[in-house]
């Protein structure tokens, strides 16, 4: 059967199963969220008694990385983004710079991420960008805007899992929680900018061929350009929304009883003021 989990060869203690689930986590096998096998399964599939294996779950509950559900099993913990806690995302949340500066953090920090994945990716790794990008092509061409959007954090997850370096591979986690909760900028609006969709998704195309093609300059380059285009975007995208919300009032207003009676009066005084000129 294939499975994650390996077989314990020696010292089936509780420690061993601990690590070996330890390492699922920080190799970003197991995200947050994922649910664990069956107690009975998982013990089988790792060849430990149950027993050991409830005291490995125990510890690895009491450490929050996992967390286990009534009547939901065992799940990962949401780990990820704890760097950002609540408080200082709503602070950033109400500070325009935050935004430039998050997206000045993207495009370095991916810039880094799409060329350490040109240089590393393996043949697993590009089958599984392969399929990301033909879901997120499939989500274009039927207009399925909400997968579309989604698949877009998830593009980008995969890339950071290519480098195959623990560390960016969660903190690029981290940034891209902050980018699915639309805390900086709303990618719907974004999204929803003439031809944007259709040049996102030219981008995305243009880092998974250069990983895979193994082309780690190319993969630098796409990735920069991606995010310079996100941040001429999120600015149109904020620039023409606020155009939009003054539009509104402007229609709201001068739609209103109100306004139709200033109006109303205006033109009775106008007829009036011209029979006496007649």
């Amino acid at each position: 059967m294939d499975t994650i989990y390996s077989r314990i060869e020696h010292a089936r203690t509780a420690d061993a199963v601990v690590r070996q689930i330890e390492a699922l986590i920080l190799q970003g096998i197991l995200r947050d969220g994922d649910r664990l096998p069956g107690e009975r399964e998982l013990a089988s599939r790792m060849d430990v008694s149950r027993p050991i294996l409830r005291d490995a779950l125990k510890a690895l509950e009491a450490r929050g990385l996992l967390v286990s559900r009534q009547g939901g099993g065992t799940h990962v913990a949401s780990i990820v983004g704890e760097v950002f806690a609540k408080p200082m995302r709503e602070l950033i949340a109400t500070h325009p710079k935050a935004t430039a500066d998050y997206l000045e953090y993207r495009r370095e920090v991916e810039a880094v991420a799409a060329e350490m994945a040109a240089r590393r990716a393996t043949e697993a790794d590009k089958a599984l960008l392969a399929d990301i990008v033909a879901r997120m092509e499939h989500a274009h061409a039927t207009a399925d805007f909400k997968t579309e959007v989604e698949i877009d954090v998830e593009f980008h997850n995969a890339v950071g899992e290519c480098t195959h370096n623990f560390v960016l591979l969660h903190t690029l986690r981290s940034c891209y929680r902050l980018l699915a909760d639309g805390v900086f900028y709303s990618r719907a609006r974004v999204y929803g900018l003439p031809g944007a969709r259709e040049d996102l998704l030219s981008q995305h195309r243009a880092i998974f061929l250069a990983i895979r093609d193994g082309d780690p300059a190319t993969a630098r380059s796409a990735s920069v350009d991606h995010i310079a285009y996100v941040e001429w975007a999120s600015t149109e995208a904020e620039r023409t929304g606020e155009w939009e919300h003054i539009a509104k009032l402007r229609l709201q207003q001068r739609s209103s009883p109100e306004a139709k009676a200033v109006r109303s009066g205006r033109s009775r005084r106008s007829a009036a003021a011209k029979s006496k000129t007649g």
